[in-house]
């Protein structure tokens, strides 16, 4: 594994990692479990190595943990998916330890905001809006 990667390394697939949004909260202020919903809400959990229009491990849908209870919530939440028998395939994504996270370059940082035409053209023409929807109705 390559350390503190840059973005178009790990764009490549030629590093083993993720792409990932590194999520720091204030427990007070919201749940885990809060988190867990939003994230389900926004990923398809049932696409291995991929997510909308882009393909490769590194696109992978996961949760990295960082406590055991993390860990439990996590596992509770997908258990929970699998036994409503929301959907006949199976749920792929991965819940693993979490690594050391490296940020990508500041110009990625924030690129909805920064690059709003490109974010949005990316959004509605890989389908993920209309792939959320299927997978989880209306927001």
């Amino acid at each position: 594994t390559v350390v503190n990667p840059s973005y178009e390394e790990v764009s490549a697939g030629r590093t083993g990692h993720a792409e990932s949004v590194e999520v720091v909260y204030d427990p007070a202020k919201v749940s885990y479990q809060k988190l867990l919903d939003a994230f389900w809400r926004n990923v398809d959990p049932l696409a291995a190595n991929a997510q909308f229009c882009d393909h490769g491990s590194q696109y992978r849908a996961a949760i990295f943990y960082r406590t055991e209870e993390e860990k439990r919530l996590s596992e509770t939440s997908k258990q929970a998916i699998e036994q409503s028998k929301r959907f006949t395939e199976a749920i792929v994504t991965q819940i693993v330890p979490a690594a050391p996270f490296y940020s990508a370059e500041e110009y990625h940082q924030d690129f909805y905001k920064k690059n709003p035409v490109r974010y949005k053209f990316y959004k509605y023409n890989c389908g993920r809006a209309q792939r959320l929807e299927e997978l989880w109705g209306k927001p």
